[in-house]
């Protein structure tokens, strides 16, 4: 993606005041050279005014600046949207639907709604991207531990598996995190097919289900131990750590089905921590390239 305007608050502040600039700025970036018909890609349209929707010329097709994006047939304000979206993309800690409701005036379920439609933007849109060259990769484990309960593999917890793409440097490039059913041999080949280039070596521990990366794969297997080999797996162990103290830290009581959410939401901040300050149009343009979600199917 293109480099983005950096967006200070002050500079949100100054640009987005009214509903009206929100509206045009998301005309910008949906079409940048001009209105564009999304059924027959006539640029010839008329502005319904008092419905804010643009009727294509040439078929009659009416659309509007929101249509098939996460913010479709939203009640909501733009500005509220807008505000949403800056705060949440420059928070590194992640922010909370009750941060969101007192500071923007919402109802809980308004806001709570709100923010699981970015965090659905963020996963769609980190899901075009693949881990390559040295990937670590490992299972952890998260939730609260049952009392009296097993720790790590067999524990009650939710597994997740990780996997941290290095550089030449052997410094941390790209992370993702999905949520697994288990750790079987079948599951683990799964997410590779899913996340991983073909071509990359896989750096893991030496549970015997990671051997099934060896079909397909560099595999380079090592039993881990942290005193004699202190730097292995330490990058991906350090983005597990940040992820559950981010998630941890802000998000309490936090149901297992809504994990993944939560997850894509560290994740896209973490991949794009080298843009510091652009992030509101990166997480701007992601939200209008993905579809809405509705309340309904976030909590059947």
């Amino acid at each position: 993606m293109a480099q983005q305007e950096t967006m200070t608050l002050k500079r949100f502040q100054e640009k987005f005041n009214t509903e009206q600039a929100c509206h045009d700025h998301l005309f910008q970036i949906r079409w940048p050279e001009g209105f564009c018909c999304p059924k027959c890609q006539s640029q010839s349209f008329y502005f319904l005014e008092t419905r804010k929707l643009y009727q294509c010329m040439a078929c009659k097709h009416q659309t509007s600046v929101t249509a098939g994006t996460i913010m479709h047939k939203t009640h909501t304000p733009l500005l509220t949207w807008f505000w949403a979206i800056f705060l949440m993309a420059h928070d590194k800690r992640g922010i909370s639907a009750t941060y969101i409701a007192r500071e923007l005036e919402l109802t809980y379920p308004t806001a709570w709604l709100l923010l699981q439609k970015v965090r659905k933007a963020m996963g769609d849109r980190d899901a075009n991207y693949r881990l390559a060259g040295l990937v670590e990769l490992d299972d952890a484990f998260f939730g609260a531990p049952t009392e009296g309960g097993k720790r790590g593999r067999g524990t009650e917890q939710t597994p997740v598996l990780v996997g941290v793409s290095l550089n030449k440097q052997g410094a941390p490039q790209y992370v993702k995190m999905q949520v697994i059913p288990d750790v079987k041999g079948k599951t683990l080949i799964d997410f590779a097919q899913r996340h991983i280039d073909p071509g990359a070596t896989i750096s893991s521990d030496a549970y015997h289900s990671y051997n099934a990366l060896a079909k397909e794969y560099n595999h380079q297997p090592l039993k881990f131990n942290v005193k004699e080999n202190p730097d292995h797996l330490k990058w991906l162990h350090t983005m597990i750590s940040n992820a559950k103290a981010s998630i941890g830290g802000t998000f309490h009581g936090l149901a297992p089905k809504h994990l993944q959410a939560y997850l894509n939401e560290f994740c896209f901040r973490t991949n794009r921590r080298q843009f510091e300050g652009q992030l509101f149009n990166r997480l701007l343009s992601a939200c209008i390239s993905t579809d809405t979600i509705t309340y309904q199917e976030l909590t059947i």
